[in-house]
């Protein structure tokens, strides 16, 4: 299941594809948003935003596609006029010039107004998203202590969208291993220098991964780029204190960690 970091990098690819150029083409599969398609062509897309797994492509006349995969949902970018082979359902097509995106597959999917966007369900429940430059460690900090969120275990509170979108179960395993914490941990037991490496690693792990693709290069220092130090290395060697990295479940999702360094 793609986190943060992969919806990310995969909205950057359709914003380079069609952003800031006229769209010369819109076909929406869904009845309630055919009649807004002949509108946006001669529009273009300002920017597409993600808010954990929900992508927001906004138009220049001020309306936003919102769209969210769930679990069959794929964008894909083709030439203009391309209508590649596929068994998946057609749902969205935005397309200029040269390059088209095609939405295949998703079933949530609404075409909202300022208005309509400020106050949509699903927005309105997901936390601030851990991707978004202008989100710090002190407002990290500030909701992990807050009456909403500290008492919460970090093995269900790290997988909880409305605490900090964009976290998944790959992120939640190196964030804790990365503090050197136990998952049965809650943020009311920390003391203060604790919450402020985890404030600092919530936001830091996933940048980094999105930054860095999740490339490895074994040259460099461990901290240079993003890697796996214990997700899916049951039974490996942790590199910290050389204990044996463990898998357990944890809320319905596998999960790895050192008992020797994560207390």
């Amino acid at each position: 299941m793609p986190e943060g970091p992969e919806i990310r990098r995969a909205a950057d690819s359709l914003e380079a594809a069609i952003a800031n150029k006229m769209l010369t083409d819109v076909w929406f599969a869904f009845d309630a948003l055919k009649p807004w398609a002949a509108g946006l062509v001669g529009q273009h897309v300002t920017q597409m935003e993600t808010r954990g797994k929900a992508l927001l492509t906004h138009f220049s006349g001020g309306m936003t596609l919102y769209s969210h995969n769930q679990l069959y949902g794929v964008w894909r970018i083709v030439e203009a006029d391309e209508t590649p082979q596929t068994t998946r359902v057609l749902r969205v097509r935005l397309q200029t010039a040269e390059k088209a995106i095609l939405l295949y597959s998703a079933s949530d999917i609404e075409l909202l107004t300022p208005e309509q966007l400020a106050v949509h369900p699903f927005l309105q429940r997901v936390g601030p998203d851990v991707l978004d430059m202008r989100l710090t460690a002190a407002d990290v900090k500030a909701r992990l202590c807050s009456k909403a969120f500290c008492r919460r275990q970090f093995s269900g509170l790290l997988l909880d969208q409305a605490f900090l979108a964009g976290l998944g179960n790959y992120l939640r395993v190196e964030i804790l291993w990365h503090t050197g914490l136990a998952p049965s941990h809650k943020a009311v037991d920390l003391s203060d220098e604790q919450l402020d490496a985890l404030a600092d690693t919530l936001l830091a792990i996933p940048r980094l991964s999105y930054q860095t693709r999740g490339k490895v290069d074994d040259r460099k220092h461990h901290g240079a780029l993003f890697r796996f130090q214990v997700f899916h290395r049951a039974g490996k060697k942790c590199e910290r204190c050389g204990g044996v990295i463990e898998k357990t479940t944890l809320s319905s999702r596998p999960f790895y960690w050192c008992p020797g360094c994560q207390l």
